[in-house]
């Protein structure tokens, strides 16, 4: 895993010298553009697979989209990112890993989850009648080792969308469960 975000963090830096040197010339429009398509594209690819690495591997990351943020702002790197990152309206890397894992969560009890991870995923239904019986969660399964067995989809998913408020896990569309998920993770990671 250290490879790709090598990688990664590479590619994505020399995107941002490139834009960096063209940055006069575009707008704050284009720019945020750009840099959506060329450097968060990277870092949201199959990032739900770094869920669970530590904090140092993706504070690495953290700081890519910290300097894309200064770099479409036209900040210096003394000023601040948190209210960069705001005025952006982007979630910090760990809540766009945890944004995407809800929206698996969340396509698991809509069945528009392909066979292979739908499979590895099941519904908590309690033996007993308890109140957690009427809300949508899903069950936890035991892991053996904290270093692997706890960075499964397995164990991830079910961790991120029990976490949820009910209200949001209750939504009746996609698009309103988006909108109200990324509010809360926003008043999460900036409050």
């Amino acid at each position: 895993m250290q490879n790709h975000i090598s990688f990664v963090c590479k590619c994505a830096f020399f995107e941002l010298r490139k834009i960096s040197s063209v940055r006069s010339f575009l707008t704050l429009q284009a720019t945020v553009q750009l840099v959506s398509s060329l450097i968060l594209s990277r870092l949201d690819y199959c990032n739900s697979l770094l869920a669970g690495l530590p904090t140092e591997e993706l504070d690495r990351l953290q700081r890519v989209q910290n300097s894309a943020a200064r770099l479409i702002l036209q900040k210096s790197k003394k000023d601040h990112v948190t209210p960069l990152l705001t005025t952006l309206h982007w979630l910090p890397m760990k809540y766009r890993i945890e944004y995407k894992l809800a929206l698996l969560g969340y396509r698991c009890f809509e069945k528009s989850l392909p066979p292979y991870l739908s499979h590895s995923l099941s519904i908590y239904e309690p033996s007993r009648s308890l109140r957690s019986s009427s809300e949508k969660l899903l069950r936890i399964p035991k892991t053996r080792t904290k270093t692997f067995g706890e960075r499964t989809f397995r164990y991830q998913i079910p961790t991120v969308w029990n976490s949820l408020p009910s209200s949001i896990r209750d939504s009746s569309s996609l698009s309103s469960f988006k909108t109200q998920l990324k509010t809360y993770l926003f008043r999460k990671a900036f409050a």
